[in-house]
């Protein structure tokens, strides 16, 4: 996914009178526009891997902001969050079940020789390299823990 499929995705929905997902489409775009800034300035063009980090930023924001607002009572503000968080996750690759993090796991144990959790970081790194985008950095420290 990249910048310009986002931009032409949010004319669709704003064509579409989407009012939910222009805005979700338009938070999102705002927020790689500041990315690019940061980065590099007016010239730097964000990459798809830039592009998928972004998603993947604002899905975490959308998941942390609804525990908070089921925390604190708010039902209205979680079923917003909610859809919001749908329509980001559909422009995320495939996320991979629990099982098949646990294969990669077992497997990048045995390639780096991994034996105590001193070693997490390393195997942290090489394991996320392995998932980028596919699957939730949450669930693969909490696999990462049990193997280790």
């Amino acid at each position: 996914m990249t910048k310009q499929d986002l931009q032409n995705e949010l004319k669709q929905s704003m064509l579409a009178k989407d009012a939910l997902k222009t805005s979700v489409l338009r938070m999102l775009l705002s927020a790689i526009n500041y990315f690019e800034i940061q980065k590099g300035g007016a010239g730097y063009e964000a990459t798809e891997g830039d592009v998928l980090a972004m998603i993947q930023k604002e899905v975490k924001q959308r998941k942390d902001s609804i525990e908070q607002f089921k925390a604190g009572g708010r039902q209205d503000l979680v079923d917003k969050e909610t859809k919001e968080l749908e329509i980001l996750q559909t422009y995320l690759p495939a996320q991979m079940n629990e099982e098949e993090i646990r294969i990669i796991v077992e497997k990048t144990i045995s390639e780096i020789g991994a034996t105590s959790v001193a070693d997490m970081g390393k195997l942290m790194g090489a394991v996320m390299a392995k998932v980028k985008g596919k699957a939730d950095g949450s669930l693969v420290s909490k696999i990462v823990k049990e193997k280790i």
